[in-house]
């Protein structure tokens, strides 16, 4: 049992959860076994989690936070698409690092049922992203590149992880990651054969990044028509 006097039990618990989760190595963890090591009785993790599965995914995002925030580059680069290639390095090796947090998040897809974990990871990207936008750079809206990336980083996570008994092939990931950001910017190498699209396409995006934030007399009618054309001319 965990130290029960002077740690609140939330954490106890979160302590508890992360340590068995680790134990665990992808299998499941029970609530009975979460709370005897944390010292606490089933109502109490209800009360500040809702459910064991809202405890693990709490455990997933602080995870997470903390490995961005020990990973995090001291140095400043005034290129978005090299901060981008930076966040995909960085979600994969968090995978591959902490398997069984993945299997926690990948291991109960459901019809219908969308992963806090994920909305939180996509929301990291989306925000990598979003000066890309408005710098130009990208040749698709960010919302939709930060679906496209999330999947494919996800996937090459999932078969690093898979293979890892034998060996880790990071230079798998760099190529996947780097095809996918040449096919979604405006420099990349499959678009500059496609010339003007590339560049109507990356200038609708860019307008679209735009509009939030400048001021227009467009009515608010007019505004999401705008979004309507400017998200056509930035489909191939």
């Amino acid at each position: 049992m965990l130290e029960t006097r002077e740690t609140p039990a939330r954490d106890r618990l979160l302590v508890a959860a992360a340590e068995l989760m680790d134990r665990a190595g992808g299998r499941e963890v029970s609530t009975r076994a979460i709370c005897e090591l944390a010292g606490v009785q089933a109502p109490t993790l209800y009360h500040h989690f809702d459910s064991k599965e809202g405890l693990l995914d709490a455990v997933v995002s602080h995870g997470f936070r903390q490995f961005l925030e020990a990973n995090a580059s001291s140095a400043t680069d005034d290129d978005p698409i090299e901060l981008i290639r930076r966040g995909w390095d960085t979600q994969v090796h968090f995978g591959v690092l902490h398997p069984q947090f993945y299997a926690h998040v990948y291991g109960r897809v459901e019809v219908g049922r969308h992963c806090d974990v994920l909305s939180e990871m996509e929301l990291v990207i989306l925000q990598a992203l979003e000066p890309a936008a408005r710098q130009g750079k990208l040749i698709v809206a960010p919302a939709e590149a930060a679906a496209v990336i999330m999947a494919a980083s996800s996937g090459v996570t999932l078969r690093l992880i898979a293979n890892s008994d034998v060996s880790i092939d990071w230079t798998l990931s760099a190529r996947v990651r780097d095809s996918v950001l040449d096919g979604m910017t405006a420099n990349g190498h499959s678009q500059r054969t496609r010339g003007t699209f590339a560049t109507v396409a990356s200038t609708a995006v860019t307008l679209a990044a735009l509009l939030d934030d400048a001021p227009t007399q467009l009515t608010s009618a007019e505004t999401t028509l705008m979004r309507q054309w400017l998200g056509r001319l930035s489909s191939p």
